[in-house]
């Protein structure tokens, strides 16, 4: 009961958070200069700027950059945004109308809505973001574990030395030094991986063993570039959290009860090690669909990442404000999950203290 009412109490705490976010950011995106009315009407002033050609279509340009300077197209630009409201009535129009902005027009492209731009999206930072997650924990916590079992013996001191390499090195220049090496870009290195995308262009519909080597043909090196990112951090902490537990008094108490080392470790201190671990693992949540704007940008690959960033550079609101919201939520559950995986793993914790 007292783990329900903990449970409950986290989730009223998600809500004022996401407001909070979202309110704060949603202030910024209307007062911050260069918003989608001054982009359009830079956009128009260069086209009327253009009317040097002849005829009809420079005097159209003329008459149409003319009007886009003009107060009156500035107040029917705001009106089409919704920027003539009151700030608050436009976020509450936002939140609740236009469910977190998913429901509004995309700015650039009107036709679509913020979700359906973002639903395009989304199984491809899924599909990365899923193949780096498993991988990063696969290849993280055991290694964590052989380092805590053989530290400072030679193996210990050569993965230190990767593993730290491979902090040291942004994910920008890994990307790039692992394009020119591997995709054939430039001469005299190989030709193995694809340059971009994520799937080829088959003149027939392929048959599924055939698609999903080729998705993971094209995933190797991006994904190679998502671990990483979070290689070197997982992989002390399950180290250094595992090294914390055999020191404890309380492993030594039960190997001088008759228990084994191995024993005492994989039963009593391997479970109490991954609670630092376990804590982080529901962070990592929004991560799987927040995509990585520089890794998918390099690889020319279509996910949430690079569409965050189109829309940013573009102010195209509607889609960041709805991408943000999207993210925001996906992180705080993501936390409570956290929470949750730590009352699983650790009994000790007394919920009823206040």
């Amino acid at each position: 009961m007292d783990r329900l009412a903990y449970l409950v109490r986290r989730l009223i705490l998600v809500i004022p958070t996401f407001v909070g976010i979202t309110i704060v950011c949603f202030a910024l995106t209307r007062f911050l200069p260069g918003g989608p009315v001054e982009i359009r009407l830079m956009r128009m002033k260069g086209l009327a700027a253009q009317g040097g050609g002849a005829g009809e279509a420079a005097a159209a340009a003329t008459a149409t950059g003319a009007s886009a300077v003009s107060d009156a197209y500035r107040k029917e630009l705001e009106a089409q945004f919704g920027f003539d409201k009151p700030l608050l009535r436009q976020y509450w129009d936002w939140l609740v109308v236009h469910r977190m902005g998913l429901t509004l027009p995309s700015y650039d492209y009107p036709d679509k809505t913020a979700w359906q731009l973002i639903r395009a999206r989304i199984p491809v930072s899924l599909w990365f973001g899923l193949a780096a997650f498993v991988l990063t924990y696969l290849i993280c916590i055991p290694l964590g574990i052989a380092k805590a079992l053989r530290h400072r013996q030679a193996f210990d001191a050569v993965s230190s030395l990767v593993v730290f390499v491979a902090y040291a090195v942004p994910s920008f220049a890994l990307a790039m030094l692992l394009k020119t090496l591997f995709c054939g870009t430039v001469e005299g290195f190989w030709d193995v991986f694809p340059l971009g995308g994520i799937s080829s262009d088959f003149d027939l519909e392929p048959s599924f063993g055939v698609w999903l080597a080729d998705r993971a043909w094209h995933m190797a090196l991006p994904v190679a570039c998502y671990v990483a990112g979070s290689f070197a951090m997982l992989t002390l902490l399950m180290k250094n959290s595992l090294l914390d537990q055999i020191s404890a008094d309380y492993i030594r108490t039960v190997i001088a009860k008759g228990a084994t080392r191995r024993r005492a470790i994989w039963l009593h201190a391997f479970r109490n090690a991954l609670i630092p671990v376990a804590t982080g693992l529901g962070s990592m949540i929004g991560l799987l669909f927040a995509g990585s704007i520089i890794i998918e940008t390099i690889f020319e690959i279509p996910g949430m990442g690079r569409l965050s960033w189109d829309a940013l550079i573009g102010r195209d609101y509607a889609v960041f404000l709805a991408l943000l919201a999207l993210t925001a939520s996906f992180q705080l559950v993501g936390n409570l999950l956290s929470d949750v995986f730590y009352m699983l793993i650790d009994p000790r914790i007394d919920f009823s203290k206040k």
